[in-house]
């Protein structure tokens, strides 16, 4: 397997075509997988914003209080308003805010964004990642390049872990992941219980050639993988019934 960033990617401009700003730089080929970071997607579907846009509620002002507080310095609600409004669920509120996004990622602050966006205070996570990443597939399709699949991804933590990884938001193309049950071991023990979350790993992948700050590039192209004979699947995300872990936190409450 190979992994190239797509070079020179302008300044992602509200409207551009990122599917033909990639095909211009790229050369692709069949069976192809290009990951998106979804900064630039955001850029280009508009999802840009200023703190003024978001008049503070009280909860939004008590939630960043108590984080001030614990932080030791002052924390501003409107972005506690952003989030709670790009957010379904607040599981943690404090010492910081973990969400679970509108299209079903759980995350710190609903992965907004606060670097790398000029003009503007805060970049918002694309409203439909899967959306975004079929347009892109479809885009780079009209210009002869049919057989390639998009992963629109982020950075975030894991927990029981220090720093961050990759992660796919939305894709299109692949499925998000292969079912290794009924497979058997190299001692012919059957496999019960792994189903291999492709596309969080080939998002983890890119991310080490993407690079971060602002020598990031935020493209990669990923060549000579394959998904194998193997059943796929499109779950990603927990459902809530299953999530002991999301259950636990509700539950939960920080004692300060």
């Amino acid at each position: 397997m190979e992994l190239h960033a797509v070079p020179d990617l302008p300044e992602i401009r509200p409207g551009d075509d990122v599917a033909a700003l990639v095909a211009d730089r790229a050369d692709l080929e069949a069976g192809d997988v290009l990951t998106v970071a979804s900064t630039i997607a955001s850029k280009a579907e508009g999802r840009t914003a200023n703190l003024e846009d978001y008049p503070v509620s009280g909860r939004a002002k008590e939630i960043a209080d108590r984080i001030g507080e614990l932080a030791g310095e002052e924390k501003d609600p409107r972005f506690a308003q952003a989030v709670l409004e790009e957010s379904t669920e607040l599981l943690i509120e404090c010492p910081f805010m973990l969400t679970e996004t509108r299209f079903g990622h759980i995350c710190v602050n609903a992965g907004i964004d606060r670097s790398n966006v000029p003009d503007h205070d805060i970049l918002l996570l694309p409203r439909k990642p899967a959306e975004s990443a079929e347009r892109i597939r479809d885009g780079l399709a009209a210009r002869g390049h049919e057989d390639v699949a998009v992963i629109v991804t982020d950075t975030c933590g894991r927990p029981f872990r220090h720093g961050q990884r990759g992660v796919a938001l939305g894709w299109a193309g692949t499925p998000a992941s292969r079912d290794w049950r009924g497979e058997v071991d190299r001692d012919g023990h059957e496999l019960g219980v792994t189903v291999q979350s492709v596309v969080d790993e080939l998002a983890s992948a890119a991310n080490l050639v993407t690079g971060e700050a602002a020598g990031g590039t935020p493209a990669v192209v990923v060549r000579d993988w394959e998904f194998g004979d193997l059943e796929g699947s499109d779950e990603l995300f927990r459902d809530v019934e299953d999530d002991l872990v999301r259950q636990a936190l509700r539950e939960w409450r920080f004692d300060s």
